[in-house]
């Protein structure tokens, strides 16, 4: 699974770099530090992207606790923000999975609560009745769900390529359309130049 993650945040990495948007996306612990670093310099981060992110991080200390500890834990210090606001132009990814902190899902929360666009990317399959009713539940409040499912109308030669075709659907909801994206119906555009080899 974390394979799956790291692609993903890859690709997406890959193609927002080009947009040179602020972007900070990373996948585990890489996605931790993006979002602290995003959250703690809001004005330096327009996008921030977390793939499997923990963002309490006092239990990897054993009880110990210190002001360090606290002003590096999103989960801490982001309820007491005196600012809030200066979040408001920030784009925000979370994705999470069946063994991730649970934590990372109240952002989630926040988000729907604002009425601010979340976008959900799930990937494990099959689902059951539970989890169809809970996608139910989330487009009836607004979130928007774009399953990984990639797509073959324009032909992938490559995995990247492959990768490439959802992420082009995750950057046209957040506004950052791509330029090489295959468009159904138009001739330009097309996975397989998607990724060159160097």
């Amino acid at each position: 699974m974390p394979a799956a993650r790291s692609i993903y945040s890859a690709c997406l990495s890959r193609l927002i770099a080009r947009r040179e948007c602020g972007c900070h996306c990373g996948a585990s612990l890489g996605a931790y530090h993006a979002g602290n670093i995003a959250f703690r310099h809001p004005d330096a981060v327009s996008l921030f992207i977390s793939l499997s992110g923990s963002f309490d991080i006092s239990s990897f200390f054993d009880g110990y606790h210190d002001d360090n500890i606290y002003f590096n834990s999103p989960y801490e210090y982001l309820p007491n923000v005196p600012d809030p606001w200066k979040y408001n132009h920030m784009g925000i990814i979370i994705g999470t999975g069946e063994w991730d902190n649970t934590r990372v899902l109240r952002a989630a929360d926040v988000f729907l609560k604002e009425r601010r666009k979340l976008i959900l990317v799930p990937r494990e399959t099959p689902w059951n009745l539970i989890h169809a009713r809970n996608i139910v539940t989330l487009l009836e409040t607004g979130a928007i769900i774009l399953p990984a499912i990639p797509s073959f109308y324009s032909r992938p030669n490559s995995l990247t390529a492959v990768v490439d075709t959802v992420v082009w659907r995750i950057l046209d909801q957040i506004g950052l359309p791509s330029q090489g994206a295959y468009r159904w119906g138009e001739q330009t555009g097309s996975a397989k130049t998607s990724h060159k080899k160097s």
